[in-house]
């Protein structure tokens, strides 16, 4: 069985995994799509939860069997990826998939799955805005801000290959905004 894909795509501090969370709080029929990545666990992450965390070695060997939808080489030796068994798993559970990748990945999954994909674009109000928001989390030093920062300006320019784009200014209007949309690619 074959459903549809939610793509929430955005530069980081962005605010795509609070629109992702509640949109999954609305009774729509939605399940999240648990990317795979090799980076460290944070704090607060739990494994086949918030990703599914691999070392380096299963993951390059998970490119070679082509086992992903998608996959990237965000940051040197960083890597994430959608696995085909996590998008099975929802279809044949009978739900659609959301997912909350970013920029490119999100490309890839537009490309990936055509008309069965609404790909969304949360764009933050400005760069400036965006930065505080990478501060105000406290999870990462300052070469990794920077980093985040120049990656970010660069995915703004990637806005205009999206179905929408919603710039989240207030969390609030950005999530109501997304629902309305949401609501009416199922209701197709």
């Amino acid at each position: 069985m074959e459903g549809k894909c939610i793509i929430l795509c955005a530069p980081s501090g962005a605010g795509k995994t609070s629109i992702t969370k509640y949109l999954l709080e609305q009774d729509l029929g939605l399940e999240f799509s648990i990317s795979a990545c090799n980076r460290e666990k944070r704090e607060n992450e739990v494994d086949g939860v918030d990703y599914y965390f691999l070392n380096t070695a299963d993951f390059k060997r998970r490119i070679e069997n082509e086992e992903f939808v998608e996959w990237e080489e965000v940051y040197k030796d960083n890597f994430y990826g959608t696995l085909k068994t996590e998008i099975n798993r929802i279809w044949n559970s009978g739900k659609n998939v959301i997912f909350d990748v970013d920029v490119e990945g999100g490309l890839s999954l537009t490309k990936h799955f055509g008309e069965k994909a609404l790909a969304i674009f949360i764009k933050p109000p400005s760069v400036e805005a965006l930065e505080e928001r990478l501060r105000s989390r406290g999870t990462e030093d300052e070469e990794k801000i920077q980093k985040r920062l120049a990656k970010a300006e660069k995915e703004l320019g990637y806005a205009k290959w999206f179905d929408t784009v919603i710039v989240n200014e207030n969390l609030e209007i950005a999530q109501q905004e997304v629902l309305t949309i949401v609501k009416s690619f199922l209701r197709k």
